[in-house]
């Protein structure tokens, strides 16, 4: 009765990583923005995966296989995040800005905000 429920939440954990891995596949192919996707990936690549390896878990046969997808886990969630934030950092360091949203794009009244304080420097420096 105890390895059928082990077998059961296994398989269920495996196909969850998997569509999890799937889903975040198609969703990354239909973001626009580099960061967007970026984010997706590591996303998808640290859930997906580590479902799926917590699904093989508990069905490894002997503590050997254990102990080496408990490393293989381990080292996918401190890597991928890392991984993904130094590449948009130097996404960002090149050039790259993320596009922003019609909320975050409405200019801030005059005379308020960095915003403002930048564009009255450039309107001097382009007056002299």
């Amino acid at each position: 009765m105890l390895a059928t429920g082990l077998d059961v939440l296994s398989w269920l954990l495996i196909l969850a990583g998997a569509s999890f891995a799937v889903i975040g596949g198609i969703g990354m192919h239909s973001l626009r923005d580099f960061f967007a996707r970026t984010h997706a990936a590591s996303v998808t690549d640290t859930g997906g995966a580590g479902l799926i390896l917590i699904g093989l878990l508990l069905q490894s046969p002997d503590w050997m296989v254990a102990t080496k997808l408990v490393m293989i886990l381990l080292f996918l969630w401190f890597t991928s995040p890392t991984a993904a934030h130094i590449l948009a950092q130097a996404a960002l360091n090149d050039g790259l800005r993320p596009e922003l949203s019609t909320a975050e794009k409405t200019p801030v009244k005059s005379g308020t905000g960095k915003s403002s304080t930048k564009r009255r420097r450039k309107s001097a420096r382009a007056k002299r």
